[in-house]
């Protein structure tokens, strides 16, 4: 049996029809082409599937499509604006903070949900909220750092 499921998909409607054990990232992946997140460990713990879920980061291999009904989901697709790159996207280009990219979707999701709620995070709660995501380059440091030039051109847009 199968559902009309209707949400969000970076900022436009969209209704797919799915089947009740299917998870979102299969749905996203195989049913509505968007490729950003990617399937690594299938048990939520490399974050190579995250995507947010209105604001949040969510293990899109964890979440069965269903649950999403009616809620807003982004993903790296959704991040430029009128073809202009996202600042995450330039700090990780600038900051050679994507190897060989498997990583990068599930890492800028998390970055852009930690800035969206704290625009100006320390050191630390970069790491924080980065551990949950694995990178196969070992490319950590960059991967600060890039978040770091964000939250730097935040503290000089809004002040110390």
């Amino acid at each position: 049996m199968k559902y009309t499921l209707s949400f969000i998909l970076n900022g436009f409607p969209v209704d797919v029809l799915v089947k009740p054990t299917e998870t979102l990232l299969d749905v996203l992946r195989e049913k509505l082409g968007v490729v950003s997140p990617k399937r690594g460990c299938d048990t939520g713990d490399c974050g190579a599937c995250t995507v947010l879920l209105d604001g949040g980061p969510i293990r899109s291999c964890l979440t069965l499509a269903l649950t999403v009904a009616g809620k807003s989901v982004e993903t790296v697709e959704g991040m430029s604006d009128d073809g202009e790159l996202h600042p995450l996207q330039r700090a990780f280009h600038e900051h050679y903070a994507a190897q060989c990219g498997f990583c990068t979707p599930g890492m800028l999701m998390s970055a852009k949900a930690l800035l969206d709620r704290n625009p100006r995070p320390t050191r630390a709660q970069i790491v924080e909220a980065m551990a949950g995501n694995l990178c196969r380059c070992g490319s950590y440091q960059e991967i600060v750092e890039a978040i770091e030039a964000v939250a730097k051109g935040a503290r000089k847009e809004n002040g110390p």
